[in-house]
């Protein structure tokens, strides 16, 4: 399947084209694709194959049912197994495919996808370690913008959180508040002091900073157009 032809973004019906490079990425833009699809797709996905199976009202015992016997409701419930195959295929080059082919579930072709691609619990544990070692050092330089410092830690916190680690709301706030340069020290102790840390959002944070951010720009250009004018 080539990238070119796969027209992904024009349609709702397309599920993200797979990305290797950026499983991580890719895992998560799938992942919200299938949820907003049906539930029922993901589930499949995650927790296995749905059974023909129906407990008998006398006997309060699980029976497999016979296709013959099986209802419509049931028979449209089944064929979420094939679905849900089929909306990991669409979203697969054909090397990828070929990796998987084998499987004989959706969640069999998942858990291929994330050993391969994410790791085992070694592997992931060892990514986990690396991203909160990044996390605890995240730090800001004198000189970069908060745009740049907030995209750099908002890699790492999604890093972390698609790797089902990750902190509070409310520790992402304080770490960014630490993590910024000591010219802030003032505008960080105005925060501190006027602002409820415990529901600040990190996004409130970032505007907040960015305002601020423009506000001494705005200072500086001043002092310089004014000190030339002199």
């Amino acid at each position: 399947m080539d990238s070119d032809k796969y027209l992904e973004g024009q349609s709702m019906q397309r599920p993200p084209l797979f990305e290797s490079d950026s499983f991580i990425y890719w895992k998560n833009r799938f992942e919200t694709y299938v949820k907003s699809k049906d539930l029922d797709l993901w589930h499949v996905i995650t927790n296995g194959d749905f059974q023909p199976i129906i407990q008998n009202p006398e006997t309060k015992l699980d029976e497999v049912v016979p296709f013959e016997k099986q209802t419509d409701d049931l028979k449209r419930r089944l064929a979420k197994n094939n679905e849900a195959k089929m909306v990991i295929y669409n979203a697969l080059p054909r090397k990828e495919y070929e990796r998987i082919f084998m499987c004989n579930t959706a969640k069999e072709i998942w858990k291929t996808l994330l050993i391969t691609h994410q790791g085992n619990s070694q592997v992931k544990d060892n990514k986990i370690d690396l991203l909160v070692q990044q996390y605890e050092q995240f730090v800001i330089s004198e000189d970069e913008s908060i745009d740049s410092a907030f995209a750099r830690f908002n890699t790492i916190i999604t890093s972390l959180k698609a790797l089902d680690e990750g902190y509070s709301s409310k520790n992402y706030v304080r770490k960014f508040l630490r993590a910024l340069h000591p010219k802030w020290r003032a505008k960080v102790t105005a925060i501190e002091e006027s602002k409820d840390l415990t529901s600040l959002s990190l996004d409130e944070l970032i505007g907040n900073l960015k305002v601020h951010e423009m506000i001494i720009k705005k200072d500086s250009l001043g002092f310089i157009w004014g000190g030339s004018s002199q």
